[in-house]
Order: C-alpha cells, then sequence, then structure tokens
C-alpha cells in the first residue's frame, strides 16, 4: 500500500475532475467495514438509504428514518477517518427546506461533509437553502429508489427522447443549484456520458457506465452477499476476484480507476 493521502474535502472532487482521476465510492454502514474501506482505496463513503434493503431487511428503501441514517453516519465517520462521507436523505426527510436543513444538521454532526438527496424540481430549491448555510450536497437523478412507486419498479430511466431531455437538463439544474456532486444512477451508458460531458460537476455512476467520473456499488453486492433481492446488472461480485474483504475493495477500486469498470456487461444500452 502507498502512504496515507491527506482526508478528502469536497474541493477535492472537482480537483480529481479537473486530473481525470476517476473517483471511487462505496456505501457503508458500520465502523469496521469503514475502516477497510478507507484503508483500501475507497474515496467516498456513502450511508446510504440502501441500508433499508440491505441492513434492516425491508423490500425498498422507503421505511429508513432519520435517526437512522444519523446513527449509521456516526458509526462509519468513527471508523474512516480519510474518506469523504456522504449522508443520504431518507424517504421524506427532505420536503421542505426546513426539514432537509433540521435533518442535514445532523447528519453533518454525525460526521457527514455531504447530505445527498433524490430528484430535481422543487429539491433544486432545498438544494440553494442548504448550500447557502455551508452543507454540501450531493444530487442523485435517474432512477431514485425513493421514486420507486412513481416508476412502477427499479426501471432503468431515459431510454426515450423527451425523458433523456429531462434528465439532461435537470442535471444541469441541480449543478446550477450549489451541488458539489451528481449521482446518476440506472441512466443507458450514452446517455451518462453526455450529461457528464456537459455537467460543470463531478458525476457518480451506478448503472450509467464508465462515461461518468466515478463509481458506486452498494458494498454488499460488491461482495456478493444475498441480500434477498434480485440483483441488478450493473452489480459485479469483486470478493472472487479479491480474495478477501480488503482485496474485493482493492480490486474495484482499481477497477473502476482503470476504467475496466463497468463493462458493456455491466451497464445499459
Amino acid at each position: 500500500m502507498s502512504e496515507p493521502q491527506k482526508p478528502w474535502t469536497v474541493p477535492m472532487l472537482a480537483q480529481a475532475r479537473a486530473e481525470g482521476r476517476k473517483l471511487v465510492m462505496l456505501t457503508g454502514y458500520d465502523a469496521s467495514f469503514a475502516r477497510v474501506l478507507d484503508d483500501n482505496g475507497c474515496d467516498l463513503i456513502l450511508v446510504g438509504d440502501s441500508l433499508g434493503m440491505v441492513v434492516q431487511g425491508h423490500d425498498s428503501t422507503l421505511p429508513v428514518r432519520v435517526d437512522d441514517i444519523v446513527y449509521h453516519t456516526a458509526a462509519v465517520a468513527r471508523g474512516a477517518k480519510r474518506a469523504l462521507k456522504i449522508a443520504d436523505f431518507p424517504f421524506g426527510s427532505d420536503g421542505s427546506s426546513l426539514e432537509a436543513h433540521a435533518a442535514a444538521v445532523r447528519f453533518v454532526q454525525a460526521g457527514a461533509s455531504m447530505v445527498k438527496l433524490e430528484g430535481a424540481g422543487h429539491k433544486l430549491d432545498t438544494i440553494r437553502y442548504l448550500v447557502e448555510r455551508e452543507i454540501p450536497v450531493c444530487g442523485h437523478l435517474g432512477l431514485t429508489p425513493q421514486s420507486v412507486h412513481r416508476f412502477g419498479g427499479f426501471k432503468v430511466q431515459g431510454r426515450e427522447d423527451a425523458a433523456a431531455a429531462r434528465l439532461r437538463e435537470d442535471a444541469l439544474a441541480v449543478a446550477e443549484a450549489g451541488a458539489a456532486l451528481l449521482v446518476l444512477e440506472g441512466v443507458p451508458a450514452a446517455l451518462a456520458a453526455q450529461i457528464t460531458a456537459a455537467s460543470p460537476i463531478p458525476t457518480i455512476g451506478i448503472g450509467a457506465g464508465a462515461g461518468c467520473d466515478g463509481q458506486v456499488l452498494v458494498l454488499h453486492d460488491l461482495l456478493g452477499l444475498d441480500t434477498g433481492h434480485r440483483k441488478p446488472k450493473f452489480v459485479k461480485d469483486f470478493l472472487a476476484e479479491g480474495g478477501s474483504v480488503a482485496g474485493a475493495i482493492r480490486a474495484y477500486a482499481d477497477a473502476v480507476r482503470s476504467g475496466r469498470f463497468p463493462d458493456a456487461d455491466h451497464a445499459y444500452a
């Protein structure tokens, strides 16, 4: 292993993009795994509402509460000292700017350096409100899991011309509102590459092809764990390749940085 790098900060995300360095993100929910992520090449740790499905055993992310994210963010912050910690707004907690700010303050106090919210539209006012109050924001567009009922399931977004145009517009609007990072999920690879090329902020893909500025996976998926849910096409088991938990994370980080992951088999056309 190389010498430890200095802790990640929000301005370093734009710097990495400018230098052409791919960002490596994984989800994390506890101190022990956070320490392993931190020591093996993970730049960003997302305390995602995915914990509702992979930790709590729910069928969706919708039952997750603010208290859950606060608890798991604090645990991750105790384990990871270098990676940037991002806390996810659970369903309903960012319904208004005031609600979002109250939750975000708790996330930051628990150890997060950034918060993530899904969608655009009325969420743009919330992004502006948070950024004006010194809380960095990561946007999330495409297949937004909290919209599962409206979408009618976990479906790829942006395949039709009108939907693709809307995603491009929303991505620019999220950046204009002040977000410093943008997750693109379940988006055709060509569209995600177009959005990334036009975006003034770095993008992180999950099921969005290799054209993004970085990648994220759910930790349990990377380790090939059976969570009782159908595995999406973009998931790859790196444990078989890495031989250990630490090795799997290193293999994933290397594959992302080299551009080998995701390949066509792990992306949508």
